[in-house]
């Protein structure tokens, strides 16, 4: 059974719970999705499908290109991104569809997607920093300040947090809460803030399994903690 769709973020909006608390939520166009290629165990050593995401207008691609989606049958699509699937339920076939009906209202979803970019920016904005004093004649007010030591290691360290590009990255989001699936029109709309503008492409996927809670205390931890 195929784990997830892709999809493109429309916007933000809000919604009312029955008791009159009003839920921020993400409206999100879902699909429909093309099955391109399958990836089995005995060929590429996993199971995963290549998922093409229908638009209105088929993609203007290479031959090459062309050729990969022929052997499927499918239109050429402009977004292709691989999702996992699990042993339970349907087999995918190559040209089959995923459509958003594969969320139900009150399911736990993942979204994955690109962070708004923010240009070059400082370490107080990008790393929380708490710069220097604001009054007058500091000239210290949004510096990162001292970045190593002058006699030893007379370097400055790998790792050090500096003012630089922002955003742009792949962010996950995790256990958002399916509030409405609109099937005729391959809508959903999830609880909270998922990553991207609005247009960009976006992956939704059923939540993992749950994160376990903290780890049991092991016999040599024990003894650890007896010696301190």
């Amino acid at each position: 059974m195929v784990t997830g769709i892709l999809g493109r973020k429309i916007g933000m909006t809000q919604l009312f719970s029955d008791d009159g608390a009003v839920m921020p939520a993400t409206v999100i166009k879902a699909g429909p999705c093309v099955v391109v290629q399958r990836k089995t165990v005995a060929r590429d050593g996993y199971m995963a499908v290549q998922l093409g995401l229908v638009d209105d207008t088929p993609a203007n691609v290479n031959k090459p290109t062309a050729g990969h989606y022929k052997k499927a049958n499918v239109p050429p699509t402009r977004i292709r991104r691989e999702v996992s699937v699990t042993s339970d339920g349907d087999d995918p076939a190559e040209g089959d569809q995923v459509v958003v009906s594969m969320f139900a209202d009150g399911d736990q979803v993942d979204v994955i997607g690109v962070s708004r970019g923010k240009g070059f920016q400082g370490v107080m904005k990008r790393h929380g920093f708490g710069g220097g004093k604001a009054s007058h004649g500091s000239m210290h007010h949004r510096a990162p300040g001292s970045i190593g030591q002058s006699s030893w290691p007379s370097r400055v360290i790998k790792g050090m947090r500096g003012p630089g590009r922002m955003g742009g990255d792949r962010v996950t989001v995790r256990n958002l809460r399916v509030l409405q699936v609109d099937e005729e029109r391959h809508v959903l709309i999830v609880k909270g803030a998922v990553p991207g503008s609005p247009g960009e492409v976006v992956m939704v996927r059923k939540t993992a399994a749950a994160e376990q809670s903290v780890a049991p205390v092991t016999e040599t931890q024990d003894k650890t903690k007896k010696r301190k």
